[in-house]
C-alpha cells in the first residue's frame, strides 16, 4: 500500500484440518491462483508458501507482460510496494539490538530537523510513533509523489502541516512518516536506507534477486512489467519512481527471495541458525501497537479485531494471529502473510495496479482462499462478492460524477479577465504554484506538475491533463474589493505573493 493510501485487505482464516506440508494439494492450488488471477483479469501472479524453514510451494502464472508470451516464473521481479514498510522496521529492529536506538527515542534525537506543527506531537513524537501510524499527520503523498524535493525537504514541508486528528489518538496511515524511519536508519548508521537494509537485510538472507528504485523490464532481466486498466483491458505502463519514499515501499523482489524473509519472522529473528534479530524485538514488530476501526463486510467475517504493529497489519480471526502487508502502486499489488502459530507464511507478487481504490485487491482474495486451503476450510469464492463491490464502488463513483456535472450552472463565466489570475501563490508547506495565462486559456504549474485548465464554473477551474489530477477543481477566490486572493487546489489554499 502503497500510493494515495493505499492499505490492506485482510484475509479470513480458521482453526481445523490445518494441512501439513506433506498434504498440501498442489492442484488445488494451482487453481485457486489461476481462477483468482483471471477474474481480476491480471496479466501475471508469482506465488510462494512456506512451511517453517521449507518451501512447500513456488509457482508462477501468467506473463510479464500483456500480449506476450514470457511466463511470469518464482523469479520475476516485481515491485514488493508497502510490503516493504516491514523491512524498514526490522532495519531499526537491527539498530535496537546494537543499542544504537529505541523504539521510544525522539525522532528528533536521530533526525534533528524533523518537527511537527503541533506543540505537544513536536515535543513527544516518537520512533514507535513512526511505524505504527499515530502521528496525527494525514497522509499529505502530493508532496512526495512526482515532487523535485529531496527527502528531507519532503519531511520539512509535511511538518508545517497542522494535525488532522490529535496527536496518538487515531491511526492513519502515512507513507511519509516511513520515509522519516527510513532516513533515520540511515542517519544512525552513517549511509543510506537502501544500503543499509541491502547489508543488513537482503545480504545476510541470501535475497540476491532484490533490489531498489524504478526498472525499465525491456533493458533488465526477469522484471516483471506493470500495468493497469485502461477501457477494461491491463495494459502496461512504466515503472514508477519511488525512490523519494523507497521506506516506504521501494523494494522490488521475487517470491523465491521473500519465502528467506518470511522464514526470518517465522523462526523469530533467526536465518538458517543465524540471528539477524533478537526473538523479542521481532515479537515487538509483531504485537499490536494501534487498533483502528474496519468495515463489517463479508471479506472481514469473523475478525474481531485489527491492529498495525510496527510495520505490519495483525487481527484475530478464530483463534488465529495473522501478520501481513499489502502493496499497492501504479501496476503493481502485493501480500505478504504470515501465520505464525501454524508456521506459514505466503507471498503473493502481481503485475496489475489499479489505483483508484484504498487496498490491493486481488491479492487479498488471493491470500484468504490460500489460507482457508491451507487449513482444510471449504470457503465461499469472495472473488465475485469482492469484484461486486468493486464494480459497485465504480459506479458509484460515476454518478457522483454525473451529479455534479448534471448541477453545474453552465451559464457562467469568471469574474475577471483570464489575466487577472496569472501569478505566483504560496502555501507554507506545498510551496509555490505558478498561474500561466496564454491567448485566453489557464495553466498551473505546481511541484513537478505543468497542468492545462478549463474553465468549469464561475471563477472555478478544472485540470484537463491527462493522470493522476484529471478533473481536480482549481477554484480562484476573491477579495471583497474583487481582486484574486488564492487558489483553492488538492486541498490547500495557496495564497497571492
Amino acid at each position: 500500500m502503497l500510493r494515495r493510501n493505499s492499505i490492506g485487505l485482510f484475509l479470513c482464516i480458521v482453526t481445523s484440518g490445518v494441512a501439513r506440508a506433506a498434504d498440501l494439494d498442489t492442484a488445488a492450488l494451482d487453481r485457486i491462483i489461476e481462477t483468482t488471477r483471471k477474474a481480476w483479469d491480471v496479466p501475471g501472479v508469482a506465488v510462494a508458501i512456506v512451511h517453517g524453514e521449507d518451501t512447500v510451494y513456488i509457482k508462477g502464472f501468467g506473463v510479464k507482460r500483456a500480449g506476450s508470451s514470457e511466463p511470469v516464473t518464482p523469479d520475476t521481479r516485481f515491485a514488493i510496494c508497502s510490503a516493504t514498510k516491514a523491512f524498514t522496521a526490522t532495519a531499526l529492529g537491527i539498530l535496537v539490538d546494537e543499542g544504537k536506538l529505541n523504539w521510544d527515542d525522539p525522532v528528533r534525537k536521530h533526525l534533528p530537523y524533523f518537527k511537527l506543527s503541533d506543540p505537544l506531537a513536536d515535543a513527544n513524537v516518537t520512533i514507535r510513533d513512526l511505524l505504527c501510524h499515530r502521528t496525527g499527520l494525514a497522509s499529505h503523498d502530493m508532496l512526495w509523489d512526482n515532487s523535485p524535493w529531496s527527502r528531507e525537504e519532503v519531511l520539512r514541508r509535511i511538518g508545517l502541516m497542522p494535525l488532522s486528528r490529535p496527536f496518538r489518538s487515531t491511526w492513519q496511515y502515512n507513507n511519509t512518516m516511513f520515509l522519516a524511519a527510513g532516513e533515520v536508519v540511515g542517519h544512525i548508521a552513517g549511509t543510506t536506507w537502501e544500503e543499509f537494509v541491502a547489508r543488513r537485510l537482503l545480504g545476510p538472507l541470501g535475497m540476491s534477486h532484490s533490489d531498489f528504485g524504478k526498472k525499465d523490464p525491456a533493458q533488465s532481466a526477469d522484471y516483471a512489467t506493470p500495468h493497469k486498466h485502461v477501457a477494461q483491458e491491463p495494459q502496461p505502463i512504466d515503472w514508477y519512481n519511488l525512490d523519494k519514499i523507497a521506506a516506504a515501499g521501494g523494494i522490488n523482489s521475487t517470491v523465491r527471495d521473500l519465502t528467506r524473509w518470511m522464514r526470518l519472522h517465522l523462526d523469530e529473528g533467526k536465518f538458517e541458525g543465524k540471528v539477524i534479530l533478537k526473538e523479542a524485538t521481532i515479537h515487538e514488530t509483531h504485537t499490536p501497537q494501534m487498533l483502528f476501526r474496519f468495515a463489517r463486510r463479508p471479506i472481514n467475517e469473523g475478525i474481531n479485531f485489527q491492529a498495525y504493529g510496527l510495520g505490519w497489519f495483525m487481527y484475530d480471526y478464530r483463534g488465529h494471529l495473522i501478520i501481513n502487508h499489502p502493496g499497492l502502486i501504479d501496476g503493481f499489488a502485493s501480500m505478504v502473510t504470515l501465520v505464525p502459530d501454524e508456521h506459514y507464511g505466503i507471498a503473493i507478487l502481481s503485475n496489475l495496479g489499479d489505483n483508484d481504490g484504498i487496498i490491493p485487491e486481488m491479492p487479498g482474495v488471493l491470500s484468504r482462499a490460500i489460507v482457508d486451503e491451507l487449513l482444510g476450510v471449504t470457503a465461499n469464492d469472495l472473488n465475485p462478492v469482492v469484484l461486486g463491490q468493486r464494480r459497485q464502488a465504480q459506479e458509484t463513483a460515476k454518478k457522483q460524477r454525473e451529479e455534479r456535472e448534471a448541477k453545474r450552472r453552465r451559464d457562467t463565466t469568471p469574474s475577471l479577465a483570464t489575466t487577472a489570475y496569472a501569478g505566483g501563490y504560496e502555501h507554507v508547506a506545498y510551496g509555490t504554484v505558478q498561474v500561466r495565462e496564454d491567448a485566453g486559456k489557464l495553466g498551473l504549474d505546481w511541484s513537478n506538475w505543468q497542468l492545462s485548465l478549463e474553465h468549469y464554473v464561475f471563477d472555478s477551474f478544472r485540470v484537463t491533463s491527462p493522470g493522476m489530477l484529471v478533473d481536480n477543481l482549481v477554484q480562484f477566490r476573491l477579495t471583497p474589493s474583487g481582486d484574486v486572493r488564492s487558489v483553492y487546489f488538492l486541498g490547500q489554499e495557496f495564497y497571492r505573493k
